[in-house]
């Protein structure tokens, strides 16, 4: 289990941009792959991207595809959600979370395939 810190969330514009961090102070995160997910109210929890354990593959689900990019700094043991061109159905809070698995080649995008979770960063954009 690690411990994971977001930040970076706020209260922004459509069209917009906010960059998510999420630190994994005392923890050695860089041999899981991580991802990002969203909840937004009265919503069920939303997959939003994924990255393998050393960054080779990515995943987006198709909403945010061309305007949010996922990156990890192994060095930094941190993970980072990119977005760009927000849009009010954006607004949910963000959750990282690491993968059970150490050196999965492909990252899943399936949350019971995660088992350590941040707290969560909220994201609001209004229109």
């Amino acid at each position: 289990q690690a411990n994971l810190d977001e930040s970076g969330g706020g209260s922004v514009q459509a069209g917009d941009s906010l960059r998510l961090s999420c630190a994994a102070p005392g923890s050695t995160v860089s041999r899981y792959a991580m991802a990002w997910f969203r909840q937004a109210p009265g919503k069920e929890g939303e997959f939003v991207a994924a990255v393998n354990w050393n960054g080779g593959t990515t995943y987006y689900v198709d909403s945010v595809k061309g305007r949010f990019t996922i990156s990890r700094d192994n060095a930094k043991n941190t993970l980072y959600l990119q977005m760009n061109s927000l849009k009010p159905e954006d607004t949910a809070v963000y959750y990282c979370a690491v993968d059970v698995y150490p050196f999965r080649t492909l990252a899943t995008i399936q949350s019971g395939d995660y088992g350590s979770w941040g707290q969560g960063t909220q994201v609001t954009v209004s229109s």
